[in-house]
């Protein structure tokens, strides 16, 4: 189904998946691929090189607004949820596996955040 808009809610939650997932859609791919994003990322298939949920957080990355699905819908929803979820755990309690389940996500913690004051413009260099 192609709109031409998309409602404002939709467009907000567009917005905060873009937000949250700091990653390009093969940096995503090629994490997933590794053994640092857990053994349950591979399969016995070839051809299921990558979680289901990897997948659809690839295919979204590169599809356009209008072209959303409904699925699409709600797995942006979920995994801006569960980064959210994630982030909010004390710094005190985070660990390795922590850094891990937000990058299978999308969402690399130690990525500097582009809107961050903090940070020098250039600083990170092309994307």
């Amino acid at each position: 189904m192609v709109r031409e808009r998309l409602d404002p809610e939709t467009a907000e939650l567009w917005r905060e998946f873009h937000a949250t997932v700091n990653m390009r859609g093969e940096e995503l791919r090629r994490w997933l691929l590794t053994d640092a994003s857990g053994p349950d990322t591979f399969s016995a298939e070839p051809s299921m090189d990558v979680s289901r949920l990897g997948r659809r957080i690839v295919a979204i990355l590169d599809k356009r607004r209008v072209d959303l699905t409904s699925e699409d819908v709600d797995t942006m929803r979920g995994v801006v949820e569960n980064a959210a979820r994630l982030l909010a755990v004390p710094a005190e309690e985070r660990g390795e596996q922590w850094r891990h389940d937000l990058m299978t996500l999308g969402h690399d913690p130690l990525r500097p955040d582009p809107a961050s004051p903090e940070e020098e413009p250039g600083a990170e260099g092309p994307r």
